[in-house]
């Protein structure tokens, strides 16, 4: 097995998260909402392995999350955060821009934009993957508080659930029924584990406190398996996962710990949290997940967005 490089610097914790309430008002404000300031982070891709730098600054009314690449002959191309964008790849939410180049591994920093209730974003970013850090959300959540929450005056819409919706696969199921706020009550069942739930309403704190903290995850030979298919093949898969990347599992237990309780269940719910902000506007509903993954998070997006009879924009 290859040597793990050392992990990239995480951002420092800083004592307001808490705090500060003009900063971290609740993502069910009537105003739509940009940076307060840009940021920068660096850190390798769980896929690629390579090295990326995001620069995360504030944009105009109306913008929403857009991402600029730049290529590496200079160009940029910019791909919104839209569903319709959206190209499945293994084990990651993609976005596909029209004129070709990938943005893979955008879940993370959507779920913390999302839970933190910042609608106007431009991601600038060097490489085809964002960083993956130590697998959680907590880098971006961080660095989000860290810039600040600006109201823009611009009202903001959000989809209000008028009745139930339900996608499956077998036993994995996903539906969202009408509630205020957005709640989720997740289940998962991994064998050595037994069952693991979450439920809760999404806050900024709650996210913050119980969501963001936990890791990507998988069983280690499996994982080990797949990086050695990507660099045999040359593929970008799993080429920066490792134990300071993701949450390792060997039987029935997790290298080094939770860190969270049911630590993969509430991993599902932030991946489920960014796959929902490529619907375009924040959802307001109940969400039950057995089993969910990207791809049934996205087939929920898709069944919401075919069937406009279901909820309305207020």
């Amino acid at each position: 097995m290859q040597r793990q490089p050392p992990p990239d610097p995480m951002p420092p914790a800083f004592p307001s998260e808490r705090s500060a309430p003009d900063l971290v008002s609740t993502p069910g404000g009537p105003f739509r909402a940009t940076l307060g300031a840009a940021f920068s982070l660096s850190g390798r891709g769980l896929h690629t392995g390579r090295r990326a730098t995001v620069r995360v600054g504030p944009a105009p009314p109306g913008h929403g999350v857009v991402f600029r690449r730049t290529l590496r002959d200079g160009r940029t191309v910019d791909v919104p955060a839209s569903w319709s964008l959206r190209e499945r790849q293994p084990l990651c939410t993609a976005l596909r821009s029209p004129e070709g180049p990938l943005i893979r591994t955008v879940e993370h920093l959507l779920a913390a934009l999302s839970a933190e209730g910042v609608d106007e974003a431009l991601v600038e970013i060097d490489a085809e993957e964002l960083p993956i850090f130590d697998g959680s959300a907590v880098p971006w959540c961080r660095a989000i508080r860290a810039a600040g929450r600006i109201e823009n005056g611009a009202p903001r819409r959000t989809i209000r659930m008028l009745r139930t919706v339900q996608v499956e696969d077998g036993r994995r199921t996903l539906r969202i029924e009408p509630h205020d706020g957005l709640h989720v009550s997740a289940h998962l069942a991994l064998a050595h584990f037994g069952p693991l739930d979450w439920s809760g309403t999404i806050t900024p704190d709650v996210f913050l406190s119980e969501i963001a903290p936990a890791r990507s995850f998988g069983r280690y030979w499996r994982a080990m398996l797949g990086r050695a298919y990507g660099f045999v093949t040359r593929k970008p898969f799993l080429q920066g996962c490792g134990v300071r990347s993701a949450a390792m599992i060997v039987r029935g237990r997790i290298l080094g710990g939770m860190r969270v309780a049911d630590e993969p269940v509430r991993h599902r719910v932030l991946d489920l949290v960014g796959d929902l902000a490529l619907a375009g506007h924040p959802i307001r509903g109940r969400l039950i997940a057995a089993h969910t993954g990207h791809e049934l998070n996205h087939a929920l997006v898709a069944r919401l967005l075919a069937e406009p009879d279901a909820w309305e924009l207020v």
